[in-house]
């Protein structure tokens, strides 16, 4: 084993206690082994993924699976070079077994097959996370590390029995999640994988059946959970990889996104979906939002959604009442009322609208073709009729009035701007609730309200270009089988006595297996679309009905991680979590509740609880487990510049978020948000400019709920009138 040219462990003077090598010697000894193995690693998929890449990239299925190795293989590689020696969380020592366990951000083998690291998610590190002094699971100790610069600036001991001493702990009063929430926060989230703790590893570890719902008040860790559960599920359940499905992850807004963008990477988990409902439809980026509450409410509901839209498609497959005769050049063949209504009933049951359109084609086809008699000497080719009904015009003309192809925006834009068929499709809606939702000039405008609708609408229609893409299949297929055909005759022909198994070439079925799939034109595939095996939504409180329907749409299975806090719902949220979710159609549900406040010091708490308790009396505001020594300060507006001025000065690291003064200009370590786009994120000072401006009732309150306990280490409010006012 080659030695480290340095020592791990980076100490500063005052932790030289803990430098003592009968304290780090175990560890040096360990550290230069995963250094040894990470190279060698690093260096073993390089040439694996060298040779993969020139290697030829076959057809169909091969050059498929090629593909996929690759990106596994880019994605190790990925995560081996991301990390050093700090791909190391920690270890523990079992109770009677003096070889501590070493847990990583991955597994990790040295070349004789020796264990150095196991993977945070593998069953053999969760008392790691889990064991408490109450529950030690049969540890007799543990350490954390710090890292700093790819070295340990510090690490914590933790023993649960009198063995757990032996020497090898170094006990001091911070636990190293404490001791991590005094440390400055960056632009970007950075993963506390080191630090879950055994309530937040509980939940993150459960079970995927089902809807689990995460309930917690700020700085509880739910967004931490959410995203550690993301990666741990997609490692211990089979039935959510991503050639299964996968996991997609649903933040409130970009701003977060962009937070914790570097998250799930370090935690070795690259195959996530992160979106915003916005994000789900194309329409989602211009959309605004709505002006009038009343319109939002009247669109959020799942009616909208659901029934509003199938009636609105309803009205556009009414078969034709009358019969015809269709002109073809071998006969005159009657279509009549019946024949019509059997064809609108071919579609399978769930079939979208504009995809069934050509299962109607194809059943007036074999209708009409059983109609007409053939000549026996000159029989007619089902390619030839099928294409000589596809150029009769008056054929045409009749299936197109009668179910024709429908655009989503159209049809959703026809709600606002046709009174008429509004009352139509939503019976349930009153005259004045009717003429409050038409905006005639505007139909397209899309607001944030109408894209539930628009995605009902969009599933129930199906694409309009998808027939044409099965027909250019369906060609591009039956070419392939007549080059197989030429290649299989050429065979049975070289052999001389037509036995073997050769002569199974004749067969149908193996000449169609022979086609190659990936020559033929591909469907272009929405990422976004789903069906995903599993779906974690946070921020779930502002979620609308609507708005569910379209997160259900693409998850079949139902399999939801939903973390939320009820006291931060801007406009209300009165029912039991049960409650709401079994309305939006969400069955099977599990609730965990996380009631610590890691991350907000106990001063600023006790200010945010004055503000939202105004509104809401039985928020569960969590109990905060730090005191920062830090009072809030209230001063004037006016003081913003030198707020701001004085904590850069006085610190070089950290982040600072000025929010409710939105002609505030970003610079450099200084965020500007609303209320509702800091959902989230958190910042080591927050200024909250005139409070009583964001609003009163409910809404008001949350937000300036929400805006307090953004603060990690230092709260301001500045306020028109001094200081003397309160908000």
């Amino acid at each position: 084993m080659t030695p480290l040219s340095t020592s791990v462990f980076a100490l500063p003077a005052r932790l030289a206690a803990k430098a003592d090598p009968a304290l780090t010697a175990a560890d040096e000894r360990h550290f230069a082994a995963v250094a040894e193995a990470l190279a060698q690693a690093v260096a073993e998929v390089s040439d694996q993924l060298d040779t993969l890449r020139r290697a030829p990239g076959g057809l169909g299925r091969a050059a498929m699976d090629r593909d996929v190795e690759v990106h596994r293989l880019s994605a190790r590689l990925r995560t081996l070079r991301r990390f050093g020696l700090d791909v190391c969380l920690g270890r523990v020592v079992t109770d009677g077994d003096g070889d501590p366990v070493y847990v990583g951000r991955l597994g990790l083998t040295d070349s004789e097959g020796r264990r150095l690291l196991v993977d945070w998610r593998s069953p053999a590190a969760e008392p790691f996370f889990a064991a408490t002094h109450g529950h030690p699971m049969g540890l007799a100790s543990r350490r954390r590390y710090r890292w700093t610069a790819g070295r340990i600036s510090d690490y914590w001991d933790e023993v649960f029995t009198a063995d757990g001493l032996a020497g090898h702990a170094a006990l001091d009063d911070q636990s190293a999640f404490i001791a991590s929430l005094g440390s400055s926060r960056s632009p970007r989230m950075r993963d506390v994988l080191a630090t879950i703790q055994a309530d937040q590893d509980a939940i993150i570890r459960a079970g995927s059946k089902g809807a689990l719902v995460v309930d917690g008040g700020p700085g509880t860790g739910k967004t931490v959970v959410a995203l550690h559960r993301a990666a741990y599920l997609l490692y211990a359940d089979p039935r959510l990889g991503h050639r299964r499905g996968g996991v997609l992850f649903v933040g409130p807004h970009q701003p977060y996104l962009a937070y914790v963008a570097d998250v799930l990477p370090s935690l070795g988990e690259e195959g996530v979906r992160t979106c915003t409902v916005r994000d789900l439809l194309p329409e989602g980026a211009g959309a605004a939002p709505e002006a009038d509450e009343e319109v939002a409410r009247l669109k959020s509901s799942t009616g909208m959604a659901t029934e509003a839209i199938e009636r609105a498609v309803r009205l556009y497959e009414e078969p034709p009442t009358e019969g015809m005769t269709v002109e073809t050049y071998w006969a005159d063949l009657p279509l009549t009322p019946a024949d019509w209504a059997d064809a609108f009933a071919a579609p399978e049951p769930g079939t979208p609208h504009n995809e069934a359109r050509e299962q109607i084609w194809d059943e007036l086809t074999g209708i009409l073709r059983e109609k007409m008699e053939e000549d026996e000497d000159e029989p007619v080719s089902d390619q030839l009729f099928r294409r000589s009904l596809r150029q009769n015009r008056e054929l045409v003309t009749a299936l197109n009035r009668a179910w024709p192809m429908l655009e989503p925006t159209e049809l959703v834009g026809d709600l606002w701007s046709v009174p008429a068929y509004l009352r139509m499709c939503a019976p349930w809606l009153g005259p004045d609730e009717v003429r409050l939702l038409q905006r005639k000039d505007a139909p397209h405008a899309w607001t944030v309200s109408d894209l539930p609708l628009l995605d009902a609408a969009r599933h129930r229609l199906g694409d309009p270009d998808a027939a044409a893409r099965k027909r250019r299949r369906e060609a591009a297929a039956e070419a392939e089988r007549e080059r197989m055909a030429d290649v299989i005759g050429d065979i049975l022909a070289a052999d001389e006595d037509g036995e073997g198994a050769v002569t199974m070439l004749r067969g149908q079925d193996l000449r169609d297996t022979l086609v190659d799939d990936g020559a033929l034109p591909e469907d272009p595939l929405a990422s976004l679309e789903g069906p995903f095996a599993h779906i974690v939504v946070d921020e779930a409180q502002e979620l609308t009905d609507a708005e569910w329907q379209m997160l259900l749409q693409r998850c079949p299975s139902r399999s939801f991680t939903i973390v939320g806090d009820r006291a931060q719902a801007r406009h209300g949220f009165t029912e039991s979590w049960e409650e709401r979710l079994a309305r939006a159609g969400v069955d099977r549900v599990q609730l965990a509740s996380l009631t610590v406040n890691y991350r907000t010091p106990e001063e600023v708490m006790a200010e945010a609880e004055q503000a939202v308790r105004v509104a809401l009396p039985d928020a569960n505001v969590p109990t905060s487990i730090r005191r920062s020594g830090i009072p809030v300060r209230r001063g004037e507006v006016g003081e913003l510049e030198a707020v701001l001025a004085g904590w850069l000065a006085e610190h070089e690291e950290g982040t600072a978020c000025v929010i409710g003064a939105p002609e505030f200009q970003e610079r450099a370590r200084v965020r500007s948000l609303t209320p509702t786009l800091a959902k989230g994120l958190e910042f080591d000072l927050v200024v909250v400019v005139d409070p009583a401006a964001f609003g009163d009732g409910i809404e008001g309150a949350v937000d300036r709920y929400v805006a307090m306990t953004r603060a990690t280490q230092r709260l301001v409010v500045l306020e028109p009138g001094g200081a003397g006012s309160r908000c």
